[in-house]
């Protein structure tokens, strides 16, 4: 079934950490965190989005502010219905009357029962006709990457939930992995290390600024330190100290440790004839968790081969969905499963 002739066009990055949302002619419409805050005594939603993340460790007990989507597949297929909504009203306010379709971008790991989730949410949140992509596909056409052609190009997509590494060629992904390791893992990690290591406890938020201030996949030229604020654990007080990139470099070691396994074991099963390609070509990397100090050259040592981390990555798969829906008969091939179509 082919999309309808007007409305309004959409590509969708529905992420474990962020939802990105690109409308035809329009560009980046939202950019905000996939959170959600609840009264747990009524269930009524009180916050979406950007509002939504600041309530994070921070709110009193009858509120609670979580995240929809984990590891890049739906949690709670109700909160994601009332996010997407959401979105999808602050791009197109008057939806009732206008007909809005979609391609939205998805792991490429995911099940035929999650893809219905996502189908269905996207369905009762007023989106006319949904599609959906792989992500590492998504990607790759949001980088101009020529996906149909039959030359091989391999793509690391590292998002907040999961990290998705494929080899495309011909419209098709002739070798995947998604592995649930990205940057919420990151985060998880660098609480641990704080915990096991100084009887601190920081939350999800600290954690994410540690990783964006002073985090690192690979040594760096001059070493980074910050200070660090949590509760002593022991002692029961506040307290601060200083840490260093040295510190959490090591206590990111087990999830940057899994995502080169990941790259290692997709190159492994990669036809002889497409690894030539990549061996010419180089690996591109893209999604926000790729901005990982030293995690290219990390992956460059590893494999010996190219590797370069694109412009603006963390839009690149909504940038793609959108080309995709602006395109279809020439993309059909390379969507997920079958639409979603209400009349």
């Amino acid at each position: 079934m082919a999309f309808f002739t007007f409305g309004t066009v959409l590509g969708i990055d529905l992420g474990t950490a962020n939802t990105l949302v690109y409308a035809k002619n329009r560009g980046l419409l939202i950019d905000e965190p996939s959170v959600v805050a609840i009264d747990k005594a009524t269930n009524e939603v009180l916050e979406i989005g950007t509002g939504a993340k600041k309530m994070l460790g921070r709110t009193p007990g009858k509120i609670t502010a979580v995240r929809p989507m984990r590891d890049g597949v739906i949690a709670d297929i109700d909160l994601v219905e009332e996010m997407l909504r959401y979105f999808v009203q602050k791009v197109q306010p008057n939806s009732l009357f206008r007909r809005t379709r979609a391609v939205i971008g998805v792991p490429s790991g995911i099940t035929k029962a999650e893809q219905r989730a996502v189908l269905d949410s996207a369905e009762r949140a007023g989106i006319i006709e949904a599609r959906l992509i792989a992500e590492p596909m998504a990607a790759a056409i949001g980088m101009d990457v020529p996906v149909l052609e039959s030359s091989g190009n391999m793509i690391i997509d590292i998002g907040g939930g999961t990290s998705e590494i494929a080899v495309i060629s011909m419209g098709g992904m002739v070798c995947d992995l998604s592995e649930k390791v990205g940057g919420d893992e990151f985060d998880k990690s660098i609480v641990e290390y704080m915990k096991k290591s100084y009887n601190l406890l920081i939350g999800d938020s600290t954690a994410e600024d540690v990783k964006k201030k002073v985090g690192s996949a690979f040594e760096l030229a001059e070493e980074l330190e910050m200070e660090v604020r949590g509760h002593d654990i022991v002692a029961g007080i506040p307290r601060e100290l200083q840490i260093t990139s040295v510190e959490i470099r090591e206590a990111l070691k087990t999830p940057v440790d899994e995502i080169i396994k990941a790259v290692l074991n997709t190159l492994e099963k990669t036809p002889p004839e497409l690894s030539s390609d990549i061996l010419d070509k180089g690996i591109i990397m893209t999604g926000g968790s790729s901005l990982l100090r030293g995690l290219d050259e990390r992956i460059r040592r590893e494999t010996n081969l190219p590797v370069c981390v694109t412009d603006d990555p963390l839009t690149r798969v909504a940038r793609g969905a959108l080309t995709v829906a602006e395109n279809l008969d020439k993309y059909a091939h390379v969507l997920l499963g079958s639409s979603r179509n209400i009349r």
